[in-house]
C-alpha cells in the first residue's frame, strides 16, 4: 500500500521561496506518475506540476500559472517528489496535495496536504 506524506508548507512573504517534499512510502515509486495539485479556499483543486515516471523519462510539465517560478524534481533514492516555489504570490496560497498514478494499473493515491501561505 503507498502512502505519500507531504512536508515543507509555512507562512512565507511575497516573493519568498518554498520548497515542498512528498515522501512516498511503498514499492514500485518508478513506476509512479507524480503530480502537485493545490487548493485554494472556495476553489476546485487545481493541478500545478507533474513529473512522469522513470518509464518516461520522467518528463516534467508545469502549470501556466507558476511557470518560471516553480520547479518539480524527484530523488529517486528517498523516493520523494519535491517542489520548489520561488517569487511566491499571495494567490499562491492554497493546501497542496501530492498524488502518485500509474493509469494502466489503476492505482491513484493522494496525501493529505500541506499547507502554504504567502502573506505579508
Amino acid at each position: 500500500q503507498v502512502q505519500l506524506v507531504e512536508s515543507g508548507g509555512g507562512t512565507v512573504q511575497p516573493g519568498g521561496s518554498l520548497r515542498l517534499s512528498c515522501t512516498f512510502s511503498g514499492n514500485s515509486f518508478r513506476i509512479y506518475d507524480l503530480y502537485w495539485y493545490r487548493q485554494a479556499p472556495g476553489n476546485k483543486r487545481e493541478w500545478v506540476a507533474s513529473i512522469a515516471s522513470e518509464f518516461k523519462n520522467a518528463e516534467t510539465n508545469i502549470s501556466d500559472s507558476v511557470k518560471g517560478r516553480f520547479t518539480i524534481s524527484k530523488d529517486l533514492a528517498k523516493n520523494t517528489v519535491n517542489l520548489q516555489m520561488s517569487s511566491l504570490k499571495p494567490e499562491d496560497t492554497a493546501v497542496y496535495f501530492c498524488n502518485a498514478r500509474h493509469d494502466a494499473l489503476r492505482r491513484y493515491y493522494w496525501g493529505k496536504g500541506t499547507l502554504v501561505t504567502v502573506s505579508s
